[in-house]
């Protein structure tokens, strides 16, 4: 039998086995990450002088074997250098801005927690390749929880300083008094901060799963408002008309089953010259357009493990994460929306903000 010789470039495939490689390696650090964020020994170790492990896990309150194992992996893996002679280990000031609560925004620690969420499915991904079908939001652990802290960190500080002033008459609005919906509110992080900083305006937030309506109302209670409340709803069967001066969706539209019936009654439960603002993943829906996508390989990932599968789980369209801004334009419009822009902020590498009026 006649064998076909294929030509093999050794250098090119070397490179690449040095990639995936890498990637396995430096990949586990991720869950590393997490864990210290998870567990603030970034923020503690940010405010000490280099230390040894015993007195890390002191000021830490944690178990010393667990922090001096954390800390190797973390040593080797060049996010915090060690100090001879008495192995002590230290959390540059440069490591620690990108690593911290106090970076806000540039706490990149934040994203790693996405990766040990995501794991926890990876079974039932694998066979949903196999059969079909998607995962429910339920059998994921903390989404929510993460997701919720995602926002607070991305959106939140954005929101006062540049996007709320960005929007004409959108301030004085607020302050006058308007019924703003946000559809998906996960924890409501968003309307609470809203609701206590407009009180004559009143806020309702709408989500399909339990678990983050329980915990947004109980804040709720905790805090005393009066002008905000959650319901469990499911969008798309969701049919009011005119009842909102405003609805806002973050991260939301691209997990729904039926993104196309929510974004029409979106526009329906507006008020005539009603706003819809709708942040969501900054990207194209061609995949040629994405290759230098700071984050594409991130977004990708998760719209597989997350987005994509929830969708499909309600026998939904399965858009995903990056359904991008063209099939975003098409659905507002076919959704009854003609008056699209889309801002951007610079701090932001992950959405983008569409304004969108009736």
């Amino acid at each position: 039998m006649c064998q076909i010789q294929i030509n093999v470039d050794q250098v090119k495939q070397n490179a690449f086995a040095e990639k995936v490689f890498g990637i396995v390696n430096d990949g586990t650090l991720a869950l590393m990450i997490s864990i210290g964020h998870r567990t603030r020994l970034f923020d503690v170790m940010a405010e000490m002088e280099p230390s040894t492990a015993e007195t890390i896990a002191e000021k830490a309150g944690l178990q010393t074997r667990y922090v001096q194992e954390w800390l190797n992996a973390m040593t080797v893996g060049k996010l915090i250098e060690l100090h001879q002679p008495g192995s002590l280990y230290h959390l540059p000031a440069e490591h620690a801005s990108s690593l911290i609560r106090k970076a806000g925004s540039d706490n990149v620690a934040i994203f790693s927690q996405y990766v040990s969420v995501l794991g926890s499915v990876e079974d039932r991904i694998v066979d949903c390749f196999k059969h079909g079908g998607g995962v429910a939001y339920d059998e994921f652990n903390r989404f929510h929880e993460v997701m919720a802290e995602d926002s607070g960190m991305a959106v939140l500080p954005s929101l006062d300083a540049k996007i709320i002033p960005s929007i004409e008459g959108l301030e004085e609005q607020l302050q006058n008094g308007i019924k703003l919906l946000d559809v998906g509110c996960g924890r409501g992080k968003i309307i609470i901060h809203l609701a206590q900083k407009y009180p004559n305006s009143d806020f309702t937030g709408f989500d399909l799963c339990e678990e983050p309506i329980f915990e947004a109302m109980a804040e709720v209670t905790e805090k005393g408002l009066t002008n905000v409340k959650f319901e469990r709803i499911d969008l798309t069967n969701y049919h009011h008309q005119e009842q909102y001066d405003m609805i806002t969706a973050f991260d939301a539209i691209h997990d729904q089953a039926r993104p196309d019936l929510v974004l029409k009654n979106i526009n329906q439960a507006l008020k005539p010259e009603g706003l819809f603002f709708m942040v969501d993943i900054d990207g194209s829906s061609d995949v040629q357009n994405n290759l230098d996508h700071p984050m594409g390989s991130l977004l990708y990932s998760i719209s597989c493990m997350h987005c994509m599968t929830v969708s499909l789980a309600q026998n939904g369209m399965g858009l995903g994460a990056m359904w991008g801004r063209e099939k975003a334009r098409e659905m507002l419009k076919e959704a009854g929306f003609n008056d699209i822009h889309i801002m951007r902020l610079e701090e932001d590498l992950q959405n983008c903000y569409y304004v969108i009026r009736k």
